[in-house]
């Protein structure tokens, strides 16, 4: 009696276990059949693209025709163009001016605008709208200071008695003038990040501070800069992909009336590696040496990011 009474529970736990499988699976194809949109739409435009671009690097290919293989000749060719190397660099000189300036502004406007003030929703929201606004709009205000005959800029420079820049005619002056533009546009988006973070941080820990004597900088030093490592690593990884894909700004503010190919200016100054992808890709239909660079961006975004991860272990503090 009693094996056949084992053997009866032997069987249910085993009809159990298969009706709970089964049950996993349906849940599964359920699942599946919700995200089969987004999965569709991955492999079509993200994983399609990145395959046929891959493919394209190492074709000549001018949309008109079908891609002829080429092997590396279009990598070849990078290493021995110059405008290349000069929109490496340009690009590599805008991201270092841009990425601290944009994380400290953001931060000490956040500071500041995370304190009990009156009219507080109104400050932010004025420090947010340059975000909300297109490229277009932003260089009407540029050009209202920078251009070189009635901006603000060189109003101000004569009434101290100093001579009058060019500004985005200047090869010298051309990225920091784009670098102020773009820091002006969008140091707001990083403040909210920023506050997000500020929000976060428990007030008793500021108690604490204060009972222990420290003051303003000492609370911002010991405790606010601590705990907001994680959202300061999220701000310049963001930062940095963002001002290695800048096109848009460039493209607007030195083009010529739109055209592409007198972008870039004055003598390739300004040239930035996605405005020199786009050039070759759209405006000269090499689309094969398009592709090459973008590849090549790709990996040095790739890289870039795997060091900012691997360092941001020695001073990134996340709550355990």
């Amino acid at each position: 009696m009693k094996s056949e009474t084992n053997t009866l529970i032997n069987i249910w736990t085993k009809i159990s276990t298969k009706k709970k499988r089964k049950g996993l699976n349906s849940e599964g194809k359920w699942a599946l059949l919700m995200i089969s949109p987004y999965l569709l739409h991955f492999i079509v435009f993200i994983v399609f693209t990145l395959l046929a671009s891959l493919y394209f690097s190492f074709s000549r290919y001018d949309m008109l025709s079908a891609p002829e293989w080429i092997g590396v000749e279009n990598y070849n060719k990078l290493i021995n163009d110059p405008i290349f190397w000069k929109s490496l660099w340009n690009t590599v000189y805008f991201t270092l001016l841009f990425v601290p300036t944009q994380t400290i502004l953001a931060l000490i406007l956040a500071v500041a605008l995370n304190q009990q003030l009156k009219g507080l929703k109104l400050y932010r929201f004025a420090h947010f709208i340059p975000v909300i606004s297109s490229w277009t709009v932003v260089l009407y205000v540029a050009d209202a200071i920078f251009n070189p005959r009635f901006g603000l800029a060189n109003d101000l420079l004569v009434k101290l008695g100093l001579e009058p820049q060019k500004w985005l005619n200047d090869e010298q002056l051309v990225i920091p003038v784009l670098v102020a533009v773009a820091v002006w546009k969008g140091v707001g988006y990083m403040m909210v990040i920023f506050l997000a973070g500020l929000q976060n941080v428990p007030e008793d820990l500021y108690e604490a501070a204060e009972i222990e004597g420290a003051g303003f900088i000492g609370k911002f030093r010991h405790v606010t800069i601590p705990l907001i490592s994680g959202t300061t690593f999220l701000v310049l990884v963001l930062s940095t992909i963002t001002t290695f894909q800048a096109f848009e700004q460039i493209y607007v503010m030195t083009g010529n009336s739109g055209d592409i190919t007198a972008a870039g200016g004055p003598n390739n100054a300004s040239m930035v590696l996605m405005l020199y992808l786009f050039q070759q890709g759209f405006a000269f239909l090499k689309m094969g040496y398009a592709s090459a660079i973008a590849w090549v961006l790709f990996i040095i975004l790739f890289i870039i990011t795997l060091i900012q991860v691997k360092i941001q272990k020695k001073w990134v503090h996340y709550e355990k």
